[in-house]
């Protein structure tokens, strides 16, 4: 994929690694160029673990969904949403309600092309080219407002997406204004990486996304809490994201459980 393939917007910038695309070759996708495995690569050197991560966290987003869905919340915006593969949030949340409604927002035109190859055919679900650092903008695009319904509850996802936001950002205000654009009852849905467990690994992995299209930027569990504010948090609160309502039965954990090596906490909020 050195050349542009078929599947690529002629506005892509191939040169440039790009988070999303780089996400997607952590979960074993194709659709990624050259710069982006390349750098990659150099994070996988820094955190081996990566793969493993990534996998974590959908996994961790599929229980938060259901456990939404149980709730009685069928409206979904999901930010950052990334490139789509296997288990996507129509895919759960449908399976359990076909009549529950998911807008996707990316920045990224590789993954806001695939997506829309995707969902062609897919009822209540749609994709937005937008920032999510840029609420207003997504809120009222008339993708957003033509399928939900922010009267009533909806479920706003920050899966991996809200450490690309910087502190220059104000990523509480950002928080803020989709909580604000919410209906009692709403929800956040959080995965963040943290620094908590070893900093120096922390300001290594930082260093590598200097060179990507977004920085990312791993905070300590109080700074990702003063991110939550205005919600209650459900049930066991901010956690590692493995000890976020893990399911029965589900086979050893790849990395042994050990909190360390994850170095990522979940948590879903409710607004009251």
């Amino acid at each position: 994929m050195d050349q542009r393939p078929v599947w690529a917007p002629d506005d892509v910038d191939i040169e440039t690694p790009s988070a999303a695309r780089m996400y997607d070759y952590f979960l074993g996708g194709s659709h990624n160029f050259a710069a982006d495995r390349a750098l990659a690569e150099e994070y996988i050197k820094v955190l081996p673990d990566m793969p493993q991560i990534a996998r974590a966290q959908r996994r961790v987003v599929h229980r938060m969904i259901r456990h939404l869905l149980a709730a009685g919340v069928t409206q979904f915006l999901d930010l950052g949403s990334g490139i789509p593969t296997a288990g996507n949030v129509h895919e759960i949340a449908q399976v359990a309600n076909p009549r529950a409604r998911v807008v996707y927002v990316d920045s990224d035109a590789v993954a806001v092309a695939h997506s829309r190859s995707i969902l062609a055919d897919v009822p209540h679900a749609a994709i937005l080219r937008a920032d999510l650092r840029d609420p207003a903008s997504v809120l009222t695009d008339p993708v957003v407002t033509g399928l939900l319904d922010f009267t009533e509850p909806v479920a706003v996802l920050m899966i991996a997406v809200l450490h690309f936001v910087g502190e220059q950002e104000d990523p509480a205000a950002v928080v803020a204004a989709y909580r604000d654009a919410t209906a009692p009852g709403s929800y956040l849905a959080v995965t963040h990486a943290t620094s908590d467990y070893n900093p120096e690994l922390a300001r290594r992995a930082e260093a590598v996304y200097t060179r990507a299209s977004h920085q990312i930027h791993y905070r300590s569990r109080r700074q990702i809490l003063d991110l939550l504010v205005g919600y209650e948090l459900v049930e066991p609160g901010l956690v590692d994201m493995i000890h976020w309502r893990p399911e029965p039965d589900t086979g050893p954990d790849p990395l042994g459980g050990d909190v360390r090596r994850y170095s990522g906490y979940t948590a879903l909020g409710r607004r009251p």
